[in-house]
């Protein structure tokens, strides 16, 4: 069976790679939050939009192995997501540097980045929906 193009769409692929990175962003908000009363913590945050430009650049998509011949490739992409500490901010006495103010603004904006991605990848698969029922 001959690979079907329209299922190894790196499209899809970049945009699971996306929100698998505001996911993860989402993580570590919440981990702020969790600590923000405990002395000694500094903030994080997660850097996927490298790697999504870095998969944008090389376009390479990497298919799973196929042990049958009537598999689907599966594609996938490499995603390494950094993750650091927040840069900036004012360190408190207890050396905490967690300022809830940022973490809110920072979950509401990944929040709707992740509602827009998620809209774009149900509108992919509803066209490709529609292409392969006729419509």
């Amino acid at each position: 069976m001959a690979d079907n193009g329209m299922l190894n769409d790196s499209t899809l692929s970049i945009l699971r790679m996306a929100l698998d990175g505001l996911s993860l962003r989402q993580q570590m908000i919440g981990r702020n939050i969790a600590n923000v009363d405990t002395p000694g913590f500094h903030a994080q945050t997660v850097d996927f939009e490298t790697a999504v430009k870095r998969a944008l650049t090389q376009n390479k998509v990497i298919g799973l192995q196929r042990t049958q011949p009537g598999h689907l490739a599966a594609p996938t992409q490499n995603a390494t997501f950094t993750i650091a500490q927040r840069p900036g901010g004012s360190v408190r006495a207890d050396q905490n540097n967690v300022d809830i103010d940022v973490e809110l603004m920072d979950m509401t904006e990944t929040a709707l980045r992740f509602q827009a991605l998620s809209q774009a990848a149900s509108k992919k698969l509803l066209l490709l929906k529609n292409l392969a029922s006729g419509r």
